[in-house]
């Protein structure tokens, strides 16, 4: 009903008598909207701004609709560019979004609408990368970052109702097949094979620190280093903007304090940097890892600086609480477990050997008998002490030189 007391039709066209019934009910919840004044239901919004350009027009015409303005309506290339220009990540993390993003670029062309991309079309393309033979690792990233570009056209952005990548199931993105366990002697040799000190302490700090390479390697400072204490703190760029994530303190392994010995010894009065080689944008330290790892005679594995990460974590898990290997590491649990917790030889040649079996004690509850761990990591069977840590103090002053003693 206008405002003039006149009623105004609204013409469907060739509609079952079903579908029209579905229309009433649609403009009767305009109608209700419009009469008292407050917001639609979810569901009525969404029809409204599903509707064809004709049939949206209609409704402008009897004024139960706004008119559709042509800025509003937001491409794929549109999103694309405002996800990236909010993104706030580092390059490599920037890096995979985009070959994401890109790919939804490729599939659905830059000038799609993102309001005409639906749920099925959605499925279409996650099909595209399966039929791409892309690993399925590949794919879950790529698929977790189309519902976070499409999450934020949602929310904050409001450029659509909801996310035709919703219902989208992510899947695991570890590749469990590419996982290598760099065990120590194989390390060893690697290490007699590199060039200098400073390569030396490069990949000490990624096998026995479980340092991320470049990052946390080149933000190293000597300042940071705590030979009085044996403790070392690292500057974490990659989670800096998680609160309380610019930095963690890891023990000093005894691993990692002959390198450092090393670097300390040969380093330039008033160097501020442990590492001052390979710090130019051209040193490729993976490809120059490679060349090392066929040096010493062997053949370089997948992944090559997360598996040495990789490898510190499961073995610095078989000694401490996994809370405490996470603090050390800088990741969570869950993640050690989906990513970085392997399973070795030595695992099963220790189970082979050292079974545990289970009696019940006199309440009839389970007893564990035979070779079970102690409560205490140093009483376990086969299994290395504790590091124990001189000191509980806080890091030294920076430049702080290890007395006699220490050497």
């Amino acid at each position: 009903m206008a405002g003039d007391g006149q009623r105004k039709a609204i013409r469907l066209g060739k509609l079952s008598k079903p579908q029209a019934e579905k229309v009433k009910v649609k403009v009767e919840s305009l109608i209700g909207g419009l009469i008292t004044g407050g917001a639609i239901d979810d569901e009525t919004s969404r029809w409204l701004a599903g509707l064809p350009d004709a049939m949206h027009a209609r409704l402008v015409a009897v004024g139960l609709a706004k008119a559709r303005q042509a800025e509003t309506i937001v491409t794929l290339r549109k999103l694309y560019d405002e996800f990236f220009a909010a993104l706030k990540a580092k390059p490599g993390t920037r890096a995979a979004h985009k070959q994401a993003a890109d790919s939804l670029i490729d599939y659905f062309g830059e000038s799609t609408p993102i309001r005409d991309i639906t749920p099925m079309m959605a499925e279409k393309w996650r099909q595209s990368l399966y039929d791409a033979k892309l690993a399925g690792a590949t794919i879950a990233k790529r698929t977790q970052t189309a519902k976070q570009i499409f999450r934020r056209a949602v929310k904050p952005w409001k450029m659509i109702v909801e996310s035709p990548f919703a219902d989208l199931k992510v899947g695991s993105q570890a590749n469990k097949a590419r996982m290598f366990f760099i065990g120590r002697d194989v390390a060893d040799k690697v290490i007699e094979a590199c060039p200098d000190a400073q390569w030396r302490l490069l990949f000490a700090l990624s096998r026995y620190g479980g340092l991320r390479c470049p990052s946390e390697h080149l933000g190293l400072k000597w300042g940071d280093i705590d030979f009085e204490h044996g403790r070392i703190r690292v500057p974490s760029p990659k989670t800096e903007h998680h609160e309380g994530g610019d930095c963690r303190v890891i023990p000093m392994f005894p691993e990692l304090r002959k390198p450092l010995l090393d670097v300390f010894t040969e380093a330039e009065p008033g160097a501020e940097f442990v590492v001052t080689r390979y710090r130019q944008a051209n040193s490729n330290l993976r490809t120059q890892l490679n060349r090392i790892i066929r040096k010493a005679g062997l053949k370089p594995w997948p992944k090559l600086f997360h598996n040495l990460r990789s490898s510190r974590q499961t073995e610095l898990a078989q000694s401490y609480p996994l809370h405490v290997v996470c603090e050390w590491i800088g990741n969570s649990r869950a993640v050690a477990q989906e990513h970085y917790l392997q399973i070795t030889d030595a695992h099963f040649e220790q189970a082979a050997q050292n079974p545990a079996q289970s009696t019940p004690d006199k309440a009839g509850q389970p007893r564990t008998t035979g070779n079970a761990e102690s409560e205490n990591p140093s009483e376990k069977p086969g299994k290395p002490a504790p590091l124990e840590l001189a000191g509980v103090g806080g890091m030294g002053a920076p430049g702080f030189e290890p007395g006699t003693k220490g050497l």
